[in-house]
């Protein structure tokens, strides 16, 4: 398996490094790494996302991280408490789930799910109370 060549091109001209592996007949692409938002115990650490055979009309479902990221305040982000091991290494599991239309198919993709990520970090890791 391999990423399609849209995500290809906008990892590419982003200049992410990545790699992409196969584990259980899903794709599974590592950002080593990572750039992590203000408000994490680390400011780095390894993304790994795993693709269904049929990505992207079907939407990836949670992400990990290695290593374990919380708050730099020492809390707990909900729904983190999870170790998985995926490549052989272990992973700290986020369960984030999308709800129906929150993946549009023919139109989401990597860089997409990315910016999901991105926006739930920060809403996770915010020291401002929840609206």
């Amino acid at each position: 398996m391999a990423l399609p060549q849209p995500d290809i091109e906008f990892l590419d001209a982003r200049g992410l490094p990545y790699t992409v592996a196969e584990e259980a007949n899903m794709t599974c692409v590592v950002f080593p790494n990572y750039a992590l938002p203000a408000g994490c115990n680390v400011t780095h650490a390894d993304l790994l996302i795993r693709l269904s055979p049929g990505f992207p009309d079907i939407p990836p479902d949670m992400w990990w991280f290695s290593p374990a990221v919380t708050r730099d305040d020492g809390q707990q982000i909900p729904c983190t408490e999870h170790v998985e091991v995926h490549l052989g290494r272990t992973w700290q599991r986020w369960s984030r789930h999308l709800t129906q239309g929150q993946w549009r198919s023919g139109t989401d993709d990597v860089q997409t799910y990315l910016a999901m990520i991105a926006r739930e970090l920060k809403r996770a890791t915010s020291k401002e109370p929840a609206t």
